[in-house]
């Protein structure tokens, strides 16, 4: 993908606490399945500052990892809930009719009729289908399930839009 998104680093994940005592740290993955997230690297953190891993592993249903430079758990408690990045490029390339969450999130929503509904918030995995969160327009939330071809009929990246066939109908009888 060209353009101002894809040389943004994108969140993976997040440091979630120290782990024992010999400075491992605790990771929240963003990824599927979650110990993707080791296949991708250099992590970036906040800063920019590259963190190389060393080692990791599951730690009953956690995932921990020894970052370089770490040593203590005080060094690890240092590094707070902040989010992992990764530099775009490092991602592979998604297949068609897929799409990362990063690059859905905030595009604009219209529906078959041309009526704007807002921004893509957020995303939310249901177990069933993913579903959109869409906020800035006629109302405060509306959410579509992110189906392709049955909600969602078109996701144009370059042009920033998604197009669903959601009548304004089903809005009004929400409320």
């Amino acid at each position: 993908m060209d353009g101002p998104r894809s040389s943004e680093p994108v969140v993976v994940g997040r440091f979630n606490g120290p782990w024992g005592v010999q400075g491992w740290v605790r990771v929240f993955s963003h990824t599927r399945p979650p110990a993707a997230i080791f296949d991708y690297g250099p992590w970036l953190a906040e800063d920019g500052t590259e963190v190389v891993v060393e080692d990791w592993r599951k730690a009953g249903p956690r995932l921990v990892a020894r970052l370089s430079g770490i040593s203590t758990p005080e060094q690890a408690a240092a590094l707070g809930r902040s989010n992992i990045r990764v530099a775009r490029s490092e991602l592979p390339e998604s297949t068609p009719g897929h799409y990362y969450w990063h690059d859905l999130i905030g595009l604009e929503v219209y529906n078959l009729q041309q009526h704007h509904f807002g921004q893509v918030a957020a995303l939310i995995e249901t177990g069933a289908h993913d579903v959109l969160d869409v906020r800035g327009g006629t109302r405060d939330t509306i959410l579509i399930p992110f189906v392709i071809d049955e909600f969602v009929r078109e996701v144009d990246l370059d042009q920033s839009r998604i197009v669903v066939d959601w009548p304004l109908e089903w809005i009004d009888d929400a409320s």
